[in-house]
């Protein structure tokens, strides 16, 4: 059926709620939002779907939802009666319908004989990937659309290891979900199948986190003292972000706008704590209490934005590269330190995570792995890595504001995990009477300044998708020298394992494949291309080695200028 056709079908189904014939009742004459709502299915990828709230196949609603969840009960039910009553574990965060979603999927599961433990309020990932593991569930669903503007909500599956469902298992389930060509056929049922999460999964992963501390005694000395500021931008951060906190007996001060539980996240632009925006209200509260820090997470908390005080006291929003860096050099410090760094110890980070990773990790001897954007393929190393006992996972990052520390906890990006490193690390040097902002600048000075900067590009419509991936596809082919001042040393094609050297030569990339392009610089600088996984927008990493931060910003502004010549 076409779209007209598809809608029609929708507007016109007896089973349709009132609220969804009301909405496409608004959009009768409008050509264009039809073909948006009913011109595709919304896409099940390896990350789950994603999209904006609406009702139509190619959005968020509650029959999207159904159709989801019983694709992935058609493929419990696979595995048989035991996994069936290990059954499946769910939660949510802030957003509009999350609650009605993340209930609509219990009750899917129920009416097909699989037992959903439901969370009885909101709950962020981290908490969702852990209790997929302390439960022993088979399974696990996330309601969130992540860092998104408000206007999205999404749908996140995990496997029974709490990491990100692997991408044979989606293939499968998606094999599932596209079967069922009437979304108005899946039924749920609130039965006895639908259980509570114990309050006992709370206190537990909350233990599991305080034997991640690496400095006690940095802590006990200076933690009450500690003046931070943190804000859970009306997302599901606040009670496990400040519990921890207060666990640690670290002085926190919550900003007040900011903990209502509000969908419309009506203090800031967007949700996300990669930008400074989105600290502002905190950074001003910290200004009038003259705090040391500020902490932020987006609504499922699996991001944390760090600002901090720079040389003149002035705040600055760290980006996600930089806290990263912070993070993997105080850790493998205190390990050193205490004798505890592992010889087989490893890192785990995205392709295109900062070059500065591997420096950090060289100078103390410590192995480390990239994986494909996503953090789903760390959590398939740390799965690979207990199973063969051949390395022991140290941490984990993206670029993106992603920070995992040991395994003790969640097997998703925890900013969690990720607010108690930081607290303690800002303890840690405080006790020692050094900035965390001169302690950025001491590992620039030693290993070398890198500017990482990320580019953007939206792109709007229907076919978004197709263009930025054909977008990526033309540049595999086209012929790269240099870009500005810096001559390409070989090409990185991830959606063919290949790396091509500049020699015309090529050899075999041992990483799952996904579609990205990446032109090695000379001197460890570096550009990447990829399209987002979660929204419309072409992604353009840029890495920039150079002698001082002057220097690097003027390399990244010629370079970022050759460069969006090439791809035009």
């Amino acid at each position: 059926m076409d779209y007209k056709s598809v809608y029609q079908s929708w507007i016109s189904n007896p089973a349709l709620n009132a609220e969804g014939k009301a909405e496409l009742a608004s959009v009768s004459g409008d050509e264009k939002a039809i073909e948006y709502r009913f011109g595709a299915e919304l896409e099940f990828g390896t990350a789950g779907m994603r999209g904006i709230i609406g009702y139509g196949t190619n959005m968020m609603n509650v029959y999207t939802v159904r159709r989801a969840t019983q694709g992935l009960a058609e493929y419990v039910k696979s595995l048989g009666a035991p996994a069936m009553k290990r059954g499946v574990v769910i939660s949510y965060d802030t957003r509009r319908k999350s609650d009605e979603f993340a209930r609509a999927s219990a009750e899917v599961l129920a009416a097909n004989g699989i037992v959903a433990y439901l969370f009885d309020d909101v709950h962020p990932v981290p908490m969702l990937s852990y209790a997929v593991r302390k439960l022993g569930t088979v399974a696990g669903i996330m309601i969130t659309a992540s860092h998104n503007p408000k206007e999205y909500n999404g749908y996140k599956v995990y496997g029974e290891d709490g990491a990100q469902m692997s991408p044979e298992a989606t293939e499968v389930v998606v094999g599932y979900i596209e079967k069922i060509t009437d979304y108005f056929s899946v039924k749920g049922a609130s039965n006895k199948l639908i259980k509570k999460v114990p309050a006992s999964v709370d206190k537990s992963y909350y233990k599991k986190l305080t034997k991640l501390t690496l400095s006690a005694a940095a802590v006990k000395k200076v933690g009450k003292n500690l003046k931070l500021v943190y804000t859970p931008v009306h997302g599901s951060g606040y009670i496990p972000v400040t519990t921890i906190l207060k666990k640690m007996k670290i002085n926190v001060t919550v900003v007040p706008e900011q903990v209502r539980k509000d969908p419309e996240f009506s203090t800031v632009e967007v949700p996300n704590p990669e930008f400074k925006e989105t600290l502002s209200m905190g950074i001003r509260l910290a200004q009038k209490i003259d705090a040391d820090v500020v902490f932020g997470t987006d609504p499922d908390s699996d991001r944390l934005g760090v600002a901090i005080k720079d040389d003149k006291g002035e705040f600055v929003a760290l980006s996600g590269n930089q806290v990263g860096i912070l993070l993997l050099d105080y850790i493998l410090t205190r390990l050193k330190e205490e004798n505890k760094l592992p010889a087989n110890g490893v890192v785990v980070k995205s392709f295109v995570t900062t070059g500065m990773a591997k420096a950090i990790c060289d100078g103390f001897g410590v192995e480390i792995v990239d994986v494909p954007v996503g953090f789903k393929f760390i959590g398939e190393k740390i799965k690979e890595y207990e199973a063969d006992k051949s390395r022991t996972f140290l941490f984990g990052f993206e670029e993106s504001c992603g920070y995992l520390r040991g395994t003790e906890g969640s097997r998703d990006k925890d900013a969690v995990v990720a607010s108690l490193l930081c607290a303690e690390m800002v303890c840690y040097y405080t006790y020692k009477k050094q900035s965390v902002y001169s302690r950025l600048m001491d590992i620039y000075a030693h290993y070398g300044y890198v500017l990482d900067k990320n580019i953007s590009i939206k792109f709007d419509g229907l076919n978004a998708m197709k263009e930025m991936n054909a977008l990526v596809d033309s540049l595999k082919t086209k012929k790269a020298e240099k870009f500005d001042i810096y001559n390409v040393v070989a090409v990185r094609d991830y959606s063919a394992s290949v790396r091509r050297l500049a020699d015309g030569t090529e050899e075999t990339l041992n990483i799952p494949k996904t579609n990205a392009v990446y032109y090695e610089l000379e001197n460890g600088s570096f550009i990447c291309v990829r399209p987002s996984g979660t929204e419309p927008k072409l992604k353009i990493y840029y890495s920039v080695r150079a002698k001082d931060e002057a220097a690097a910003a003027k390399s990244f502004e010629k370079m970022r200028s050759a460069f969006e010549a090439f791809i035009k």
